[in-house]
């Protein structure tokens, strides 16, 4: 490349000097100054381009960058929405707590008087499955001085206690257990009449609530309480059945 430069400017130079008379020397010397220039332009021209390469590369570079930006800021925006979302939910959720923890503290108390009226309540009833009942209630009592059972999960025990002696209300059972030392068969009727049969069948009785004890029953009832037995352990097709019930005593 360097000789074909220096070629053509000796050809325009000789040119040149044919014409206005140089000579040889000045020509050389025109040349080496002629190839000189040529070849600071075109150091100058690799520069520039050198120069044109890094501007275009770092065009490129800040055009990535900006439109990485744009798609952070997008990105951030949709942060903060989702962040602005979150602190509501956490509000709400504190919210809840501070309600849930009111309402555990106004149930707990409203738990303990429930079991203490089942409690009173078995106590005074009619005997029936009195050891079975009472379990359940100290059961329930137990259950509340747990940490790691829940309030509601307490709460549902309690109500199906409730329930429970409900269900005695409207039900009719029959089941074999001790009296005096002796075995029995019971027969419930509700919470109207609870009777009692001996295993040998010659002793019958029926709970008086208003004495609060046992009387005995004329064994002119034993058909009729054999019968109530039978139905109570589905024995027999249900029917109705005589049964003796306390007289309704005058409220003072």
């Amino acid at each position: 490349m360097l000789l074909r430069t220096r070629n053509l400017l000796a050809a325009a130079i000789i040119g040149v000097g044919a014409v206005s008379g140089v000579n040889a020397a000045d020509v050389n010397t025109a040349i080496d100054k002629g190839v000189s220039r040529v070849n600071k332009a075109q150091e100058s021209q690799q520069k520039i381009d050198s120069i044109d390469n890094s501007i275009r590369a770092a065009e490129r570079e800040y055009r990535g960058v900006v439109k990485e930006a744009d798609g952070l800021k997008v990105y951030i925006e949709q942060l903060d929405k989702q962040l602005a979302a979150q602190e509501d939910e956490l509000t709400s959720i504190q919210d809840s707590i501070d309600k849930v923890t009111l309402v555990e503290r106004q149930i707990t108390p409203l738990m303990l008087r429930m079991i203490d009226s089942i409690d009173q309540f078995v106590k005074a009833d009619v005997p029936f499955l009195v050891e079975e009942r009472s379990k359940r209630v100290e059961n329930l009592k137990s259950l509340m001085g747990r940490s790691d059972v829940t309030v509601a999960e307490k709460y549902r025990k309690v109500m199906e206690a409730y329930q429970a002696e409900i269900d005695y209300g409207r039900t009719i059972e029959s089941y074999r257990g001790t009296l005096e030392g002796r075995e029995v068969d019971f027969l419930r009727v509700g919470r109207i009449s609870l009777m009692y049969q001996s295993l040998d069948g010659n002793s019958l009785g029926v709970w008086n609530s208003t004495s609060k004890q046992w009387d005995a029953l004329d064994q002119g009832m034993k058909g009729k309480l054999i019968a109530g037995i039978r139905i109570a352990r589905e024995q027999a097709a249900p029917a109705l059945i005589q049964v003796p019930v306390a007289a309704p005593q005058e409220s003072k």
